[in-house]
């Protein structure tokens, strides 16, 4: 087993952070193939960081386009994609080197990527040209563009890879667009200013946070048709969607609260404060717990879903905002973008003598403003025989 030792010299920067406790900790070993990573995009640094999750350190720093924003991973290869707002293109990383292998054009001011199931495209919405980049992945090139609604923010593929919906915040539509023709499909107006986008596991329904009017529109994929404007909180911004589909968690950033959305019949079964502006939640893989970004309060609220309540408030850096578990789910990364670093918490038992849940393992500086973090792991490919 791999060890790593805190340092104590941390203890002054993390201030209020006195109450987590400090000790060497026994870190996991999955074999000498093994390699998980955190990539982190550093929007002011025009950089993205790597950090080694099997021994929480830095891996590296890689260039790569003008104001990098979103960053997706893809599933079915080894290789994650940076989108670069500033630049207009999408840089192309081997997780197996850690070096930029390609740059793709794409069009205006791009924010998000999304891959396909199969990993074979990508979708890329170009808020500043109305229309979305169908990237072929196996050339790494581009395959052409689909114009939609005004301004779109996102582009999310559905997990059947049928349908790519596309949140159009200049014009407060939905765009549906046919992955097999490439070509949209239907438009629908929704509530004002759509921007996430998640969808059900089953492809049949899409749920869409419009932070301008404090309502989330549920959409029939099949039909297509609006089901529902459901009223949450005011400014939503993020949704995170149990992995079993049944609940949906809303974070209301201008109401300090998050909503939750039965998302069968349709319903807002409560809402919740849960800290100061938060911006981002996450679901553990096994449904039971819910972590929100409190961005104005420098803190992560565990959120209990099966008890329906508030378990845990913890202390992190300054304007915390991505998310992401590492595979094992017992190491939580948390961005915090104006520090310019990442928190690493521990979930494990308690202990007699360490009765809380949750401790601070690290804290691994990166660039400045990082916005987005994606996980990848994956087994080395063993080298061709001669």
């Amino acid at each position: 087993m791999k060890k790593l030792l805190l340092i104590t010299v941390l203890l002054p920067v993390l201030g209020g952070l006195g109450w987590w406790y400090f000790r060497e900790r026994e870190l996991p070993n999955y074999g000498p193939a093994y390699r998980e990573y955190a990539y982190v995009t550093n929007t002011k640094s025009n950089t993205v960081s790597v950090i080694d999750l099997r021994t929480f350190q830095p891996a590296g720093m890689l260039k790569v386009g003008l104001e990098p924003t979103g960053i997706a991973a893809n599933d079915k290869k080894n290789e994650v994609y940076v989108v670069n707002t500033g630049s207009n293109n999408i840089s192309v990383i081997d997780a197996e080197t850690n070096r930029v292998v390609a740059t793709i054009g794409v069009h205006g001011k791009p924010y998000f990527i999304d891959v396909s199931p199969d990993g074979r495209r990508a979708y890329v919405a170009n808020s500043g040209s109305s229309n979305v980049s169908v990237l072929d992945l196996e050339h790494r090139l581009l395959m052409g563009n689909i114009h939609v609604g005004g301004a779109p923010g996102l582009a999310r593929v559905s997990p059947d890879g049928a349908t790519v919906v596309v949140s159009n915040r200049g014009d407060d539509s939905v765009s549906l667009i046919d992955t097999g023709r490439l070509a949209v499909r239907a438009t629908l107006p929704i509530c004002h200013a759509p921007e996430d986008i998640t969808i059900l596991p089953d492809s049949s329904k899409a749920f869409v946070a419009c932070t301008g009017s404090a309502q989330v529109a549920s959409i029939d994929l099949k039909q297509p048709a609006v089901l529902a404007l459901l009223d949450v909180g005011k400014t939503p911004t993020h949704l995170a969607l149990k992995p079993d589909g049944g609940e949906l968690i809303v974070s209301n950033f201008d109401a300090d609260s998050i909503s939750i959305i039965e998302t069968t019949p349709n319903e807002v079964s409560g809402s919740y404060l849960i800290g100061t502006r938060p911006v981002r939640a996450l679901v553990s893989d096994d449904n039971s717990r819910a972590y929100v970004s409190n961005f104005g309060s420098n803190s992560v609220a565990v959120y209990d879903i099966d008890y329906g309540k508030l378990i845990a408030t913890l202390p992190v850096g300054s304007g915390p905002d991505g998310l992401a578990l590492a595979r094992s789910q017992n190491y939580l990364l948390v961005l915090d973008s104006q520090a310019g670093d990442v928190t690493v918490i521990q979930k494990r038992k308690p202990r007699k003598l360490e009765p809380s849940e949750y401790s601070l393992l690290t804290m691994i500086p990166v660039g400045v403003q990082p916005s987005n973090i994606v996980v990848k792991s994956f087994l080395m490919t063993p080298p061709a025989r001669k």
